[in-house]
């Protein structure tokens, strides 16, 4: 999917936070949003992947690039982050997600507390601290990464997904709220991508219907402005509509289970 936006520095810039930014889909969305000519805010726990594909970034292409090395699940950080940055935010990726695996009596409810600061709060917190610079200047955008997992529940899986679900439900809202206002806000609702943390939880053998990074940030930019959300992948908008219009939820559910159970 081609974006219909010809200028993205215009529409959204001159800088875009990239939460998640480190590898997989948040180094996908950094090179795709370095092309299109933003400066780019990069946040990620791991500051050695963030140092490496900052310099890339700045060899390949006439950016700005910023690193902060930090914790996403620590609000203390993260609003030292937000209080600290001085450049002008007109675009918020939120691609971070802590996603442990294993079945609720399992997980310490440490984990479980994690999920909700990394996957729900966090990105609670930008949103709001960055839509009012957007609101000022007449214009922005939000990309809430989400996943087909939040569209019914997912045993092994079921705290983070129900997390997928808010996002998606969120920026929903977002979208008919902000719209008015010049700030276009997208959930992007992805099937399985190969990202070091899939790649690493899952079997050798490809999901069906799975994605590079790449494919799934390009559809995801060529949506934002269409849509409230995107399900990149014609296999995966097709299972989605299965899953979420056809089929009764408790046998939804138990394919669910059936592509979970092995998770590990």
């Amino acid at each position: 999917m081609k974006s219909k936006i010809s200028n993205f520095k215009d529409k959204y810039g001159p800088w875009a936070l990239i939460a998640g930014a480190s590898e997989g889909i948040g180094a996908a969305f950094s090179e795709a949003l370095a092309q299109r000519g933003l400066n780019l805010i990069l946040v990620a726990r791991r500051g050695n992947l963030l140092s490496e594909l900052a310099l890339g970034l700045r060899s390949r292409h006439e950016i700005e690039v910023v690193e902060h090395a930090l914790d996403l699940g620590d609000m203390s950080s993260v609003h030292d982050l937000v209080s600290s940055t001085n450049q002008d935010i007109g675009l918020l990726v939120y691609n971070a997600a802590y996603s442990p695996i294993g079945y609720f009596k399992d997980v310490p409810y440490a984990d479980l507390e994690n999920i909700i600061s990394v996957n729900i709060q966090t990105p609670l917190f930008l949103i709001k601290a960055l839509t009012e610079s957007m609101i000022e200047r007449g214009k922005g955008g939000i990309i809430l990464m989400s996943s087909l997992s939040g569209i019914q529940g997912s045993p092994k899986i079921a705290t983070y997904a129900a997390s997928k679900s808010f996002n998606t439900v969120l920026a929903e809202g977002l979208w008919h709220e902000l719209k008015d206002l010049n700030i276009e806000v997208l959930a992007c609702v992805a099937g399985a991508v190969r990202t070091p943390g899939y790649m690493t939880s899952a079997n050798e053998k490809d999901a069906p219907g799975t994605l590079d990074p790449h494919e799934v940030v390009e559809q995801t930019l060529g949506a934002l402005g269409s849509s409230p959300t995107v399900t990149p992948g014609s296999f995966n908008r097709f299972a989605k509509f299965i899953m979420s219009r056809l089929l009764p939820r408790k046998r939804a559910i138990r394919i669910m289970h059936d592509n979970t159970k092995d998770l590990q």
